[in-house]
């Protein structure tokens, strides 16, 4: 089977399909996303905005839409545009618990197929120099949530109920489930 095309800009997402050992290539899809709704939907919308984007010159190869979200209710928590939307952020969530949920689209023959995946995360409480501290990594940049659970946001979190790879950006279990032939041992179907 030809090689996945990944419809996302984002390294991590990169990384855990390598990790894998994914036959996969980029193309970054120009689609506008969704901000406000209920979160489930705007990540399973934006997920399919961006594979669908990008299906039409994919030929036969499968093609992945991913988007992650977190939310606190029904409140979307998305990528700090500065520093202030940062330290508003993880002020936002510090001490408390709360949802990243990554909506994944997998179209392949003409076929969509979608999930989506939830992780509850529980934060520390954050005191002003821990949150300065991590402010000044800049890893807070192009993150949903503003904080990154692979690297230094390791630090902010106390708890997490789920899979891991879903706060990280792909959430391995979901994917799998849409499209087990991804992995040597599976079919396509």
């Amino acid at each position: 089977m030809a090689p996945l095309i990944l419809a996302s800009r984002s390294p991590q997402r990169r990384a855990i399909l390598e990790q894998l050992g994914v036959r996969f290539e980029v193309r970054i899809p120009d689609v506008e996303e969704l901000e406000t709704g209920p979160p489930h939907e705007v990540a399973i919308e934006n997920a399919y905005r961006k594979a669908a984007a990008t299906a039409p010159a994919a030929g036969e190869q499968a093609v992945l839409g991913v988007d992650t979200v977190v939310s606190i209710g029904s409140r979307i928590w998305g990528k700090p545009g500065d520093e202030a939307q940062a330290v508003e952020t993880l002020r936002a969530l510090q001490g408390r618990r709360h949802t990243v949920i990554s909506g994944v689209c997998v179209i392949v023959d003409g076929r969509t197929r979608t999930a989506a995946a939830t992780t509850a995360v529980q934060f520390s409480a954050l005191d002003d120099a821990l949150i300065d501290w991590y402010l000044a990594s800049g890893e807070w940049r192009d993150r949903a949530g503003g904080y990154a659970i692979q690297g230094r946001g390791a630090a902010l979190v106390a708890s997490i109920e789920g899979d891991y790879t879903n706060v990280v950006g792909l959430p391995v279990p979901t994917l799998l489930d849409l499209a087990p032939w991804l992995l040597p041992a599976g079919e396509p179907t």
